[in-house]
Protein backbone atom coordinates (compact mmCIF):
# COMPACT_ATOMS: atom_id res chain seq x y z
CA UNK A 1 0.00 0.00 0.00
CA UNK A 2 1.23 3.39 -0.80
CA UNK A 3 1.61 6.10 1.82
CA UNK A 4 -0.35 8.74 -0.13
CA UNK A 5 -3.65 6.83 0.23
CA UNK A 6 -5.97 8.40 2.79
CA UNK A 7 -7.39 6.15 5.44
CA UNK A 8 -10.66 4.57 4.45
CA UNK A 9 -13.79 6.03 5.94
CA UNK A 10 -17.43 5.04 5.67
CA UNK A 11 -19.30 6.86 2.97
CA UNK A 12 -22.95 7.67 3.60
CA UNK A 13 -25.03 7.61 0.46
CA UNK A 14 -27.00 10.60 1.74
CA UNK A 15 -23.91 12.76 1.82
CA UNK A 16 -23.38 13.02 -1.91
CA UNK A 17 -26.33 15.28 -2.68
CA UNK A 18 -29.06 12.70 -2.16
CA UNK A 19 -31.49 13.68 0.54
CA UNK A 20 -33.06 10.75 2.26
CA UNK A 21 -33.76 12.74 5.40
CA UNK A 22 -37.40 13.46 6.22
CA UNK A 23 -38.93 16.58 4.66
CA UNK A 24 -39.18 19.84 6.57
CA UNK A 25 -41.16 19.77 9.78
CA UNK A 26 -43.62 22.26 8.26
CA UNK A 27 -44.47 20.06 5.27
CA UNK A 28 -46.11 17.15 7.09
CA UNK A 29 -48.04 14.51 5.20
CA UNK A 30 -51.78 15.01 4.75
CA UNK A 31 -53.51 14.50 8.05
CA UNK A 32 -57.24 14.04 7.99
CA UNK A 33 -59.06 16.92 9.60
CA UNK A 34 -61.62 16.25 12.27
CA UNK A 35 -64.89 14.87 10.94
CA UNK A 36 -66.90 17.38 12.91
CA UNK A 37 -68.50 20.30 11.17
CA UNK A 38 -68.13 23.90 12.25
CA UNK A 39 -71.05 25.08 14.35
CA UNK A 40 -71.52 21.66 15.98
CA UNK A 41 -70.84 21.77 19.70
CA UNK A 42 -69.86 19.44 22.47
CA UNK A 43 -72.77 19.47 24.91
CA UNK A 44 -70.33 19.89 27.83
CA UNK A 45 -68.93 23.06 26.26
CA UNK A 46 -72.46 24.45 25.93
CA UNK A 47 -73.00 23.79 29.63
CA UNK A 48 -69.82 25.73 30.51
CA UNK A 49 -70.89 28.64 28.30
CA UNK A 50 -74.45 28.51 29.62
CA UNK A 51 -76.00 28.16 26.13
CA UNK A 52 -79.53 26.80 26.18
CA UNK A 53 -80.66 23.86 24.03
CA UNK A 54 -83.83 23.99 21.98
CA UNK A 55 -85.41 20.71 20.89
CA UNK A 56 -86.94 20.30 17.43
CA UNK A 57 -90.74 20.40 17.71
CA UNK A 58 -91.04 17.82 14.91
CA UNK A 59 -90.27 15.04 17.40
CA UNK A 60 -93.68 15.51 19.04
CA UNK A 61 -95.56 14.96 15.78
CA UNK A 62 -93.83 11.78 14.60
CA UNK A 63 -96.07 9.24 16.40
CA UNK A 64 -93.24 6.75 16.01
CA UNK A 65 -93.35 3.31 17.63
CA UNK A 66 -90.10 2.61 19.46
CA UNK A 67 -89.78 -0.94 18.11
CA UNK A 68 -90.15 0.02 14.43
CA UNK A 69 -87.38 1.30 12.20
CA UNK A 70 -87.21 5.09 11.84
CA UNK A 71 -87.00 4.61 8.07
CA UNK A 72 -90.68 3.56 8.07
CA UNK A 73 -91.77 7.08 9.04
CA UNK A 74 -93.65 9.12 6.45
CA UNK A 75 -92.00 12.43 7.34
CA UNK A 76 -88.53 11.83 5.88
CA UNK A 77 -87.65 15.55 5.98
CA UNK A 78 -88.09 15.69 9.76
CA UNK A 79 -85.50 12.92 10.18
CA UNK A 80 -82.81 15.10 8.59
CA UNK A 81 -83.34 18.01 10.99
CA UNK A 82 -81.03 18.53 13.95
CA UNK A 83 -82.47 17.25 17.21
CA UNK A 84 -81.25 20.30 19.09
CA UNK A 85 -80.38 23.92 18.37
CA UNK A 86 -77.46 24.52 18.49
CA UNK A 87 -76.47 21.10 17.07
CA UNK A 88 -74.41 18.82 19.33
CA UNK A 89 -72.06 15.89 18.66
CA UNK A 90 -73.72 13.59 21.18
CA UNK A 91 -76.63 13.67 23.57
CA UNK A 92 -77.89 11.20 26.16
CA UNK A 93 -81.55 10.19 25.98
CA UNK A 94 -82.98 9.23 29.37
CA UNK A 95 -86.09 7.05 29.74
CA UNK A 96 -88.36 7.27 32.80
CA UNK A 97 -87.47 3.75 33.98
CA UNK A 98 -83.74 4.53 34.02
CA UNK A 99 -82.62 3.31 30.58
CA UNK A 100 -80.22 5.72 28.92
CA UNK A 101 -79.09 5.65 25.30
CA UNK A 102 -76.65 7.98 23.57
CA UNK A 103 -77.20 9.44 20.12
CA UNK A 104 -73.95 10.45 18.36
CA UNK A 105 -73.10 12.21 15.11
CA UNK A 106 -69.97 14.34 14.67
CA UNK A 107 -71.81 16.44 12.09
CA UNK A 108 -74.63 17.14 14.56
CA UNK A 109 -77.18 14.72 16.05
CA UNK A 110 -80.28 14.58 13.85
CA UNK A 111 -83.73 13.33 14.78
CA UNK A 112 -82.92 10.14 12.84
CA UNK A 113 -79.75 9.58 14.93
CA UNK A 114 -81.82 9.81 18.12
CA UNK A 115 -84.50 7.47 16.78
CA UNK A 116 -81.87 5.00 15.58
CA UNK A 117 -80.30 4.91 19.05
CA UNK A 118 -83.72 4.32 20.65
CA UNK A 119 -84.71 1.73 18.03
CA UNK A 120 -81.54 -0.24 18.69
CA UNK A 121 -82.71 -0.78 22.28
CA UNK A 122 -86.32 -1.67 21.47
CA UNK A 123 -86.20 -3.45 18.10
CA UNK A 124 -86.46 -6.93 19.63
CA UNK A 125 -89.47 -6.07 21.81
CA UNK A 126 -92.97 -7.05 20.78
CA UNK A 127 -95.73 -4.43 20.83
CA UNK A 128 -97.40 -5.95 23.89
CA UNK A 129 -94.11 -5.87 25.86
CA UNK A 130 -94.02 -2.08 25.75
CA UNK A 131 -96.30 -0.17 28.13
CA UNK A 132 -95.84 3.11 26.26
CA UNK A 133 -94.73 2.13 22.75
CA UNK A 134 -95.01 5.53 21.00
CA UNK A 135 -92.59 8.45 21.19
CA UNK A 136 -94.31 11.58 22.48
CA UNK A 137 -91.26 13.86 22.35
CA UNK A 138 -88.18 14.96 24.24
CA UNK A 139 -87.74 17.37 27.12
CA UNK A 140 -84.61 19.23 28.19
CA UNK A 141 -84.44 20.10 31.88
CA UNK A 142 -81.26 22.05 32.58
CA UNK A 143 -81.86 21.86 36.34
CA UNK A 144 -81.78 18.07 36.27
CA UNK A 145 -79.04 17.46 33.70
CA UNK A 146 -77.64 19.74 31.03
CA UNK A 147 -76.26 16.89 28.94
CA UNK A 148 -79.33 14.71 28.53
CA UNK A 149 -82.88 14.81 27.25
CA UNK A 150 -85.84 13.10 28.88
CA UNK A 151 -87.77 10.82 26.53
CA UNK A 152 -91.55 11.05 26.79
CA UNK A 153 -93.69 8.16 25.63
CA UNK A 154 -97.42 7.59 25.20
CA UNK A 155 -99.85 4.71 24.81
CA UNK A 156 -100.74 5.18 21.17
CA UNK A 157 -100.18 7.48 18.24
CA UNK A 158 -102.66 10.19 17.34
CA UNK A 159 -105.08 9.28 14.59
CA UNK A 160 -103.62 9.98 11.18
CA UNK A 161 -106.39 12.52 10.61
CA UNK A 162 -104.36 15.09 12.55
CA UNK A 163 -105.95 14.58 15.97
CA UNK A 164 -105.16 16.89 18.87
CA UNK A 165 -103.55 14.30 21.12
CA UNK A 166 -100.12 15.89 20.74
CA UNK A 167 -98.06 16.43 23.84
CA UNK A 168 -97.01 19.95 24.75
CA UNK A 169 -93.30 20.79 24.85
CA UNK A 170 -93.13 21.26 28.63
CA UNK A 171 -94.29 17.71 29.27
CA UNK A 172 -96.70 18.88 32.01
CA UNK A 173 -99.46 16.36 31.39
CA UNK A 174 -99.53 13.25 33.49
CA UNK A 175 -97.96 10.07 32.24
Amino acid sequence: MSADTAPLSKVDSAVSGLSSSPPDKDAKGHRRASSSTTGVYNVNDLEKEGKELLIAKETQKLNWKLNTSPSTLDDKDALKKFLTTPPVKKIDLHFPLGLEVTARNLKGVTIKDALDAIHKQFKKKADDELDLPVLAGFEWDKEESWTRLKVHQKKEGAPSGGGKKKKNKGGDDDE
